[in-house]
C-alpha cells in the first residue's frame, strides 16, 4: 500500500509546485521570526487592545480598562500597566465601569482624547500618557463634544476624526455607528449635534477621511462603508460599496425639518473590478489613506473582497471622489439639477424645496471609479483582513507600500507604482494562526506593530540585510525601503541604486559570478563548494535545496542534466529513489530570476555505507506528507 500511494504522493507535490509556481501575485520571500528581525511582547490577556500608538521607542497598548506601555528598545524592561481613572469616578461611585472605544491624538505630545462607554452612557476627556497614573481629565476646549455625546452609546472598533478649534471651525468629533439600527451611519458631536435621518439600511463603516480644502468653509469628512443589498436575487451582490460625504460646518435643518440631521450628505457606489476578465468585488473590508499636499491628490487604498473569498485593492483620488459629488445627477427620474453641490454657511437656513429633495434621495447616479479608470491594483488569492500604506515622496523614489493582514495572522508587504502591484515579502509574526486585530507603521523608523488579543510584535520591515548579498539580489528584492550602495543591500538613499518598477539588474556595475551557499547539514564538506554524501545501495535519500526567492524557477542537475524536484515553501527537494551506480555523480540545484542565475547547493553523491533512507518505506511517506502540508502552507 505505502508503495503503491508513494507515486501519488511524488505526482502530487510535483504538480502542486507548479501551480504554486504559476500563481500571480504570491510573495517573492518569506521571513519567519527566525529569518526576520522582530520582537514580541505579551499583551493584557483578557483586555483587548482598541488602539496602539507609537511614540519613539515607547509604545502604548490602550485596552478598554487599561493602558499598558511597552519600551521595544529594552523589551525585557516589565511594562508599565496602568488603570483608566475616568472623571468623577470613585470607589463610592456606582456604574462607573466605562470601556473605552474612541482614542483620538490631539496633536500635543503624549496626549490623547478618549471616550468610554458603560453601555447607559458615555464619558470622554484628555488623558497624559506620559503621567504615572491614567487619569482622565474634562477638557474645557472639548467640553461641547463631552457633553453632546453623553447620552450616545459609541461602540467598539468604529471609525472616528477629532477636529480640534480653528479660527473657522468649533470643534468636533465625528463618529460611526455600524449595523441596522435606525441611527446607523456618520454621527457629529460637538456645539452642533447631527445625525443621519431615520432610515432601514444595514450599513458597516470601515473609514473616516478628513478633507481640508482652501476655504475652510467647504471642508469635507468622507466615509466608507458597505451596505447589504436589499435585492436578494441569485446574481446580486450580498454587500454594495460606498463612499459618503458631509459637510463639517453642517449643523442640520431648521427647526421640524431635518432638524439634527445631515443637509449635506450625498452616497456615491465604489467601483472595483476587472470586467475583461469578469471578476468583481463589492464587499469593502479596509480603506488607507495617503494625504497630498493638494487635497485633489490624496488617494484612498481600498480594500475589497469577493463572494469566492478573493482580496482586491483599488485606488481613489479624492478629485474623483469631489467630481461625482459635484456633477453627477442624482438617482431616480427627478435629478435634482437645481440642487447645490457646496457646503452652505449655515445649513439652518435652507428652503423647503431644497429640504424636500434632501429628503427624497442621497445617492448619485455615477460610480466613483479608480483611478484612470483603470482596474485593481491588485488581485490575490488570499483573504485579507486590513490594508495601511506608506508613502515614499523623494526624487528618485515616488513609490507606496502597502501592508496586507492575512486572515490567519500573516502580513503581506506590496509595493505599488502606477500600473502594478509586487509583493515583495510575506511575514509570519505569529508562531500560530492568529486573528490580527490592527497594524501601525511608525514612519520614522520603519518599524511595523503587530497586535492580536495576546501579543504585540514588532517587525523591521525596512531590513535589507535578508535580501542576500549582491548587488543583483538587493535589486530583485525591488523594495523602495532598499538600495545597493557598493557594498552592501542598505536604507535607500539619493545614491543608492533601486529599480522598484523592474527589478533590473542591468544597473548593477557589474555581474557577479553565482554563489554557493552550502545547506546546513547536508553532509561532511570536502571543500568550500561541494558537499560528499554516500548513500547506501538501493536506498533513498532526499536532496535540499533551499528556497530563497518564490518568484524564482529552480531546477536540479545530475551531472549537467536537468532532474525535476519537488517544491515547498522552504525547499526545493530531490529524492533519490533508489541509489544505485546511475545515481552516482555530481548534483547541483540553480534558481534563475530575471536572467540571473544562483548556484544555491552542490554535492557529489557517491554510493557506500551513509545515513540513506532504507526502501522499506514509512520515513520516506513521512517525508512526503510534511513536504505537501508544508507545500499548501498559507502563509504565502
Amino acid at each position: 500500500m505505502i508503495l503503491l500511494f508513494l507515486p501519488a504522493c511524488l505526482l502530487l507535490s510535483n504538480l502542486y509546485g507548479l501551480t504554486k509556481a504559476n500563481l500571480t501575485h504570491k510573495p517573492r520571500m518569506i521571513f519567519t521570526e527566525e529569518e526576520s528581525t522582530m520582537t514580541k511582547l505579551p499583551l493584557f490577556g483578557s483586555d483587548t487592545p482598541v488602539r496602539i500608538l507609537v511614540g519613539g521607542d515607547t509604545v502604548t497598548a490602550v485596552g478598554r480598562t487599561h493602558l499598558k506601555s511597552f519600551n521595544f528598545q529594552d523589551p525585557n524592561k516589565t511594562p508599565l500597566e496602568k488603570k483608566v481613572l475616568w472623571p468623577g469616578c470613585t470607589q463610592r461611585v456606582q456604574n462607573c465601569n466605562y470601556n473605552i472605544a474612541v482614542v483620538e491624538e490631539t496633536g500635543n505630545t503624549n496626549e490623547v482624547f478618549v471616550c468610554g462607554t458603560n453601555e447607559r452612557q458615555t464619558l470622554c476627556c484628555n488623558m497624559m500618557l506620559s503621567q504615572e497614573s491614567a487619569q482622565c481629565i474634562s477638557s474645557d476646549k472639548l467640553r461641547n463634544i463631552e457633553e453632546s455625546i453623553r447620552d450616545f452609546t459609541i461602540k467598539e472598533g468604529e471609525s472616528s476624526v477629532l477636529v480640534l478649534p480653528t479660527s473657522g471651525e468649533d470643534e468636533a468629533l465625528f463618529h460611526t455607528l455600524s449595523g441596522s439600527q435606525v441611527s446607523v451611519g456618520i454621527h457629529k458631536f460637538g456645539r452642533n449635534k447631527v445625525g443621519p435621518a431615520t432610515h432601514d439600511k444595514e450599513q458597516y463603516y470601515v473609514g473616516l477621511v478628513r478633507s481640508e480644502r482652501e476655504d475652510v468653509s467647504q471642508n469635507r469628512i468622507y466615509a466608507f462603508y458597505k451596505e447589504k443589498n436589499k435585492d436578494t436575487s441569485l446574481d446580486s451582490e450580498m454587500w454594495l460599496p460606498y463612499v459618503t460625504q458631509v459637510c463639517m460646518n453642517d449643523k442640520g435643518g431648521p427647526k421640524n425639518n431635518l432638524q439634527f440631521s445631515w443637509t449635506s450628505q450625498m452616497n456615491a457606489r465604489l467601483y472595483c473590478g476587472d470586467s475583461g476578465n469578469r471578476q468583481y468585488f463589492s464587499e469593502l473590508i479596509d480603506v488607507a489613506t495617503i494625504h497630498a499636499d493638494l487635497w485633489q491628490d490624496t488617494r484612498i487604498y481600498a480594500l475589497f473582497r469577493n463572494e469566492w473569498g478573493m482580496s482586491a485593492v483599488c485606488v481613489y483620488t479624492i478629485e474623483a471622489i469631489d467630481n461625482v459629488f459635484r456633477q453627477s445627477p442624482f438617482k431616480g427620474s427627478d435629478r435634482q439639477s437645481s440642487r447645490s453641490r457646496k457646503c452652505l454657511p449655515d445649513s439652518t437656513k435652507i428652503s423647503v424645496d431644497v429640504l424636500n429633495m434632501i429628503k427624497k434621495t442621497s445617492e448619485m447616479e455615477q460610480w466613483v471609479q479608480p483611478v484612470g479608470n483603470s482596474g485593481p491594483l491588485l488581485i490575490n488569492r488570499h483573504s485579507y483582513t486590513h490594508i495601511l500604506a506608506d508613502s515614499l515622496q523623494h526624487k528618485r523614489n515616488n513609490h507606496t507600500v502597502l501592508f496586507l493582514s492575512l486572515r490567519n495572522g500573516g502580513v503581506h508587504k506590496v509595493t505599488q507604482n502606477e500600473s502594478q502591484a509586487f509583493v515583495i515579502a510575506g511575514f509570519q509574526p505569529f508562531h500560530h494562526s492568529a486573528h490580527i486585530l490592527s497594524i501601525t507603521l511608525n514612519q520614522p523608523s520603519r518599524k511595523l506593530y503587530v497586535s492580536s488579543t495576546s501579543e504585540l510584535v514588532q517587525l523591521d520591515v525596512a531590513d535589507c540585510t535578508h535580501y542576500g548579498h549582491t548587488c543583483q539580489e538587493c535589486i530583485l528584492a525591488r523594495d523602495p525601503y532598499c538600495g545597493w550602495d557598493g557594498g552592501h543591500c542598505v536604507l535607500a538613499t539619493e545614491s543608492t541604486l533601486q529599480d522598484v518598477d523592474n527589478g533590473s539588474c542591468d544597473k548593477c556595475p557589474s555581474a557577479s559570478p553565482s554563489h554557493y551557499q552550502p545547506f546546513k547539514g547536508s553532509g561532511s564538506s570536502e571543500d568550500s563548494t561541494m558537499d560528499r554524501i554516500k548513500v547506501p545501495s538501493e536506498s533513498k535519500y532526499f536532496l535540499q535545496c533551499q528556497v530563497t526567492s518564490h518568484h524564482a524557477q529552480y531546477i536540479w542537475l545530475h551531472d549537467g542534466k536537468p532532474v525535476s524536484c519537488s517544491m515547498t515553501d522552504q525547499q526545493c527537494l530531490l529524492l533519490i529513489d533508489s541509489m544505485g551506480p546511475e545515481k552516482v555523480g555530481s548534483y547541483k540545484c540553480e534558481s534563475e530570476e530575471m536572467g540571473h542565475k544562483i548556484v544555491l547547493a552542490q554535492y557529489r553523491v557517491e554510493m557506500g555505507s551513509g545515513s540513506g533512507i532504507r526502501s522499506s518505506g514509512p520515513l520516506v511517506l513521512v517525508c512526503l506528507v510534511v513536504t505537501l502540508i508544508k507545500t499548501v502552507s498559507c502563509w504565502s
